[in-house]
């Protein structure tokens, strides 16, 4: 009678721990070369796409998880700080923060395939 009980929650115990391994997003190290990488590339295309004249830096990294696939999915939550910098400025200093301006919170969704040299912002969300 305790083979049927136990049995199956074994099964769900190795189903989560597997998941996690096998595909399954797990904390990304943030001092990794390839997702500081994966960062800036989601930061330089934000904000080209933003319509605001000055850039944006990362002022904190919340969160950032990785997946394995035929690549490296990233999913990076950052909080973006407006800095000095105007966009259609050339040669300028961008670590300037501009006062008044809080911090707004964005989750990027990264594709990387560095042996293709393939990366994709598969998603934004601010």
């Amino acid at each position: 009678m305790q083979w049927t009980l136990v049995f199956p929650l074994l099964a769900a115990v190795f189903a989560v721990v597997w998941s996690n391994i096998l595909g399954g997003f797990s904390d990304a190290d943030i001092n990794d070369e390839e997702f500081k990488y994966a960062l800036n590339f989601a930061v330089v295309q934000h904000n080209r796409r933003s319509n605001d004249i000055y850039l944006h830096n990362v002022a904190e990294v919340v969160r950032a998880q990785s997946q394995v696939v035929e690549g490296t999915n990233y999913v990076i939550t950052v909080k973006l700080v407006k800095n000095g910098c105007r966009k259609d400025a050339v040669n300028e200093e961008a670590d300037l923060v501009l006062s008044g301006h809080t911090p707004y919170q964005c989750t990027f969704t990264v594709w990387s395939r560095p042996w293709l040299s393939d990366i994709r912002l598969l998603d934004t969300k601010c």
